[in-house]
């Protein structure tokens, strides 16, 4: 199995300051994750002045100031996304931000920036879409509040300017979203009928399902995670704590070794075992050389040292070449 690459969402818990920012790639790097991923978007470009906040956000942030105002105050600026990434350089994990609108998009191709995640909220961008597609770099596509056909529909206009090189991510975008609505499966069916790498983007507390998501064959798992779930922001109650994000590391770790391969056949580890949990044919009572062996003086036993009790028949009937005592291996 390919090793999962795991994506540490800090979105904007960094709450707009840099050092903040820092603090989450030291996290991230210390939970030994592949990336850790940040948000590019200028607030102008992204929403209305009217726009509303979505449900979790009214509960998380300032009831006073729109969702345009909670956004102003969470931008990075250039200088920013530069520090950032001289940080992950430094810290050896890779940086990634998502880009939400046109400006962004150009801004993290001049940083350099090879892999490209589109956010569920732009599954219906066609422009965007259409930039993200003509750039031709990896892309890691969340589909949240999608059906299977508009996933296909996205796909299509993103081949359609020459970008290939996709995985397809399930993610349900309430936070925290109801375990009844998370809905795996359809990570899988996804895979199946899109012949794409799979993975899923997690908004659940907990780390159960992306270990599940790792077990169901995904190779990306990402995951909002915070220093401090009690900080005042959208996302922060959602997301682990860095305990949490390297429990999660740690058990998708372990999954992927569990995997392992197809094949059904012993494993190093256990060959040792065959002799002791086996059986052989052994001798139920004394017997003596010339006699009659049969199901009254010969029984399964262990060690498994002997002949396989897969041979019991071969046995029967045969003429024991020489005395043994109870519990003695036969041989033939």
């Amino acid at each position: 199995m390919n090793k999962v690459f795991i994506i540490a969402e800090a979105g904007v818990n960094h709450n707009g300051d840099i050092e903040l920012a820092k603090k989450l790639i030291d996290a991230a790097a210390d939970a030994k994750v592949d990336a850790v991923k940040f948000q590019t978007f200028n607030a102008d470009n992204l929403v209305s002045k009217n726009a509303e906040k979505a449900d979790y956000q009214l509960k998380t942030t300032k009831n006073h100031e729109s969702q345009y105002e909670m956004l102003k105050n969470l931008e990075l600026d250039d200088k920013a996304h530069h520090i950032l990434i001289d940080y992950c350089a430094k810290k050896n994990i890779m940086f990634l931000s998502t880009a939400f609108d046109l400006e962004s998009i150009d801004l993290l191709c001049k940083l350099g920036i090879e892999v490209f995640k589109i956010p569920s909220g732009e599954m219906t961008n066609l422009p965007y879409l259409e930039k993200i597609g003509q750039l031709k770099k990896k892309v890691i596509l969340s589909t949240g509040m999608c059906t299977l056909e508009e996933v296909k529909r996205v796909l299509d206009i993103l081949k359609s300017e020459g970008t290939t090189d996709i995985t397809v991510l399930h993610c349900n975008t309430e936070y925290p979203t109801p375990m009844k609505d998370v809905n795996l499966r359809a990570m899988v069916t996804m895979g199946d009928i899109l012949q794409l790498p799979i993975g899923y983007s997690d908004h659940t507390n907990g780390i159960e399902v992306t270990i599940a998501a790792a077990a169901l064959g995904a190779s990306v798992i990402e995951k909002h995670f915070t220093l401090d779930k009690n900080m005042e922001g959208p996302d922060h109650k959602a997301s682990l704590e860095p305990n949490e994000l390297k429990e999660m590391v740690k058990a998708i770790r372990n999954i992927e070794a569990a995997l392992g391969s197809s094949q059904k056949e012993p494993s190093s580890s256990e060959e040792k075992n065959r002799p002791i949990a086996r059986k052989s044919i052994v001798a139920k009572k004394h017997i003596s050389q010339g006699e009659v062996l049969t199901v009254e003086n010969i029984v399964v036993k262990r060690p498994g040292s002997g002949i396989n009790p897969m041979r019991w028949y071969e046995v029967l009937g045969t003429i024991a070449s020489r005395n043994y005592e109870e519990d003695e291996l036969i041989v033939l």
